[in-house]
């Protein structure tokens, strides 16, 4: 069995966000929305996982042994979309991270998301934590793409791969390691707002598994 993806809630609307993605140019409404997010330029094709920042007041993230998340082609070279894909990874880390220890009310989870994310990030670690569950596993977060609609807003898009990304009893520890197929692949719509510290958080975030754009 995969992980539970986020906001699966919300695929309708997605689909409508993907609608957009392909454009030369989002329309202007788009500015205000996470629509219209376009792939980056200059993206490696593989790179290590993100590192947590050491900027003062950042809250340590350690994920544990079992669970690997891997960032290919995070990396845009341009400072201002680093620094978001950065804070989307670490807000990625965080969730997982307090799925495993249980926790929706955790710091980091607050620190990188905000909003709808925030509550809907909050729930989705309560409903494993409510079921007896966590995580172990590799995920791969893939093909990011992003559009800063001004100084301090952007959208993101990014698949995720978790063919190799486990649910596991919490109490056993034993992993529910099903077939993987194309729905273990999910592609990712996210809107990020820059803080007057200077963290990108995570304001909206939409999911669609099994998305064409995902599946190599």
């Amino acid at each position: 069995m995969n992980r539970r993806p986020m906001s699966l809630a919300l695929a309708a609307a997605a689909a409508l966000v993907l609608s957009a993605c392909g454009a030369d140019e989002p329309p202007s409404s788009a500015k205000d929305t996470i629509e219209g997010a376009e792939k980056g330029e200059g993206a490696q094709k593989e790179s290590p996982s993100a590192e947590p920042s050491k900027a003062a007041g950042r809250p340590e993230i350690k994920l544990p042994d079992d669970v690997d998340n891997v960032f290919e082609g995070w990396k845009t070279g341009d400072k201002t979309k680093d620094a978001i894909l950065a804070d989307v990874s670490h807000g990625i880390n965080a969730t997982d991270y307090a799925i495993t220890q249980a926790d929706p009310e955790l710091e980091a989870v607050k620190f990188y998301h905000q909003g709808q994310a925030l509550v809907e990030a909050q729930d989705w670690i309560l409903g494993y934590k409510k079921d007896g569950l966590s995580i172990t596993g590799t995920v791969r977060f893939y093909s990011p793409g992003i559009e800063v609609f001004s100084k301090n807003s952007a959208g993101v898009t990014y698949c995720s791969d978790e063919s190799k990304g486990y649910v596991k009893d919490r109490e056993t520890g034993k992993a529910d390691k099903s077939d993987s197929s194309d729905s273990s692949h999910i592609l990712y719509s996210a809107r990020v707002e820059r803080t007057a510290t200077g963290v990108w958080q995570t304001t909206e975030l939409l999911s669609e598994r099994g998305n064409a754009k995902c599946v190599s």
